[in-house]
């Protein structure tokens, strides 16, 4: 059987939705348990040349970035660009970011999830080609075409440049702090929320769907969820099966071309927290968020998955309450997205139409791709992972809020929105 990420690189893996092979704009991925004196010649054979930017925060050129740099300098000029410590993925640090990288060639990102959307938004920005090393196997988005980068308080999903190379020396990955492993299993944890949320806009709404990004992470994420207890052993095998499911989950979303695959409900509440939440919180991961958001996600499914086909009702939100809850300028940024996916009286009835028609098939199929919470929850306990809001810091009456209004944010139309257009929320649904 054929390896998926070496088919996806050579444009030979066959489409589960019947297109042409799948094929990806990442030239190089590799995964192995030393990159050690390697990484010159891996950034050779990318074709890079002239000044190479080498982004990194103090944290992880001490990891990594520091042997990246000394190994660069066989190549020719390296321009390091040091950010700062706990470094911000929002406009004003991208814009400083491409700055000062103006005079490079070519951009080589060491980090993981801040320090790697700066670096491929910049390539997107400045038309440069960019390649990251990993330093934590904290997130999908070493692989994706799309950045998470704050504008005006609003977390977007921006374009970006692939990476031409993916590098993950495995033994580096093991290495980095817990938490950070948690949160690679965290944010691999949503992909049955994701689905069945993405399931449920094409059923009930006629939006586009593909199995294909689904279908690459199977086996891969069977494996890691059977035993993730492994991943906190320094077990290389099992930081091999995070990394891979990170890395085709980046894929999945670089071939539909949108975030859909692996960012649904469950990332429409942890943003909403990041925009809305007190600095005075202690500090959470994005995928020790994610982690929780998607046990809120998987039990709020089951819930509307178990019953009667449901009824919805024309959204009732308006533009002032959307602007009174966020404020004029994030508020305005809010409407704009939440208006485009409101339910009008026409697209309420024909969806009740299509819930009326197919019910059983549309809960059968969307149940097929999710996994229940207990089992969910049960990975998360495997490594200690945070389960609850308590865990990441968050006040109760702060998460029902989260919870009720993140739909507002985003033009997707997930569970959030089905829960609220059915009056599962009025009725006081506890997350």
């Amino acid at each position: 059987m054929s390896d998926a990420i070496e088919s996806l690189l050579g444009g030979t893996l066959a489409d589960p939705d019947g297109g042409p092979p799948l094929r990806v704009p990442t030239r190089s991925v590799t995964i192995a348990e030393s990159l050690a004196g390697g990484e010159a010649g891996l950034v050779r054979n990318l074709g890079f040349s002239g000044r190479l930017a080498v982004i990194a925060d103090p944290d992880t050129r001490a990891a990594l970035g520091a042997r990246v740099e000394k190994a660069l300098a066989s190549l020719g000029e390296v321009l390091p660009v040091p950010l700062p410590a706990h470094p911000h993925p929002d406009l004003e640090t991208a814009e400083r970011v491409i700055a000062a990288t103006a005079p490079a060639d070519a951009l080589v990102a060491v980090g993981s999830g801040t320090i790697n959307d700066l670096a491929k938004y910049t390539a997107a920005r400045t038309g440069k080609p960019y390649a990251v090393f990993a330093t934590a196997p904290s997130m999908n988005g070493y692989t994706s075409v799309n950045a998470a980068i704050t504008v005006d308080g609003h977390k977007k999903s921006l374009p970006a440049t692939a990476a031409a190379g993916v590098f993950m020396d495995l033994s580096v990955l093991a290495a980095a702090p817990s938490r950070l492993i948690r949160s690679g299993l965290g944010d691999s944890l949503c992909r049955p929320t994701a689905q069945a949320d993405w399931l449920l806009a094409h059923l009930a709404c006629g939006r586009p769907y593909r199995e294909a990004p689904f279908a690459l992470l199977a086996a891969d994420e069977a494996a890691l969820f059977a035993e993730p207890e492994a991943l906190l052993r320094g077990d290389l095998a099992a930081m091999r099966r995070l990394a891979r499911t990170l890395v085709l989950s980046g894929f999945g979303m670089t071939l539909v071309g949108s975030s859909h695959p692996a960012s649904e409900g469950e990332h429409l509440i942890s943003h909403y927290a990041d925009m809305m939440g007190d600095a005075r919180w202690p500090e959470s991961y994005h995928g020790e968020q994610i982690g929780v958001t998607t046990l809120t996600m998987a039990r709020l499914q089951a819930r509307l998955l178990e019953g009667e086909a449901p009824a919805v009702r024309p959204t009732a939100t308006t533009r002032e309450e959307v602007v009174r809850h966020f404020g004029p300028v994030l508020g305005e940024s809010c409407w704009r997205e939440f208006a485009a996916k409101r339910l009008d009286a026409t697209a309420a009835e024909a969806m009740n139409a299509r819930f009326a028609a197919g019910w059983e098939t549309i809960r059968e199929r969307i149940a097929a791709a999710a996994r229940p919470p207990a089992a969910l929850e049960g990975v998360l306990a495997a490594i200690g992972a945070p389960r609850t809001p308590r865990d990441l810091g968050w006040p109760d009456r702060f998460y029902r809020d989260a919870v009720v209004h993140a739909r507002l944010i985003r033009d997707r139309y997930t569970f959030l929105d089905l829960a609220a257009d059915t009056g599962v929320f009025a009725e006081g649904f506890a997350p």
